[in-house]
């Protein structure tokens, strides 16, 4: 079955001739789909002529493009030095249990949560921190960030 690409038409049309503007055209295609999947990568270089291998290098290459559906709601939780050292790893795991993730999977099956481990967040002095759709919790325990998820979990379900 072949996806639809017809808004991403417009977009590659914005674009089309321009190879220096492959960045902007992946954060449209993006914002667009949510993610950069193998098959919107094909297209992308079947449509404008870049070579896959192009595409697909620099969407590996920047760490804010995602070649995996993410959830609704996205948790970012620090692992720097200083957070690393007040106890991130405990919450780390705690979210993991709680979102019920496996291996290496991040986006829960429901698509509702994606749990991703960043280098920094620039709030060091409340660590240890996570974000939650851009909004700071600092000196968060294990318990309370579990907290967190439960209550927009039962939220998203009240809305459905």
């Amino acid at each position: 079955m072949e996806k639809d690409f017809t808004q991403l038409d417009a977009i590659i049309a914005k674009y089309q001739g321009k190879p220096e503007m492959l960045i902007p055209l992946l954060q449209e295609t993006q914002h667009l789909l949510g993610y950069l999947g193998k098959e919107t990568m094909r297209y992308l270089a079947q449509k404008t002529g870049i070579p896959a291998a192009e595409i697909y290098g620099v969407a590996t290459f920047y760490s804010h493009f995602s070649l995996e559906p993410k959830g609704k709601h996205i948790i970012k939780v620090c692992d720097g030095t200083a957070c690393h050292v007040r106890g991130s790893s405990k919450i780390i795991d705690a979210l993991r249990k709680e979102l019920a993730l496996e291996g290496k999977q991040i986006t829960t099956d429901d698509r509702l949560f994606t749990l991703e481990i960043v280098s920094c967040l620039g709030a060091c002095g409340l660590a240890p921190v996570l974000v939650i759709d851009e909004h700071v919790h600092g000196q968060i325990s294990p318990e309370a960030a579990q907290k967190l998820i439960a209550a927009i979990a039962k939220e998203e379900e009240s809305n459905a």
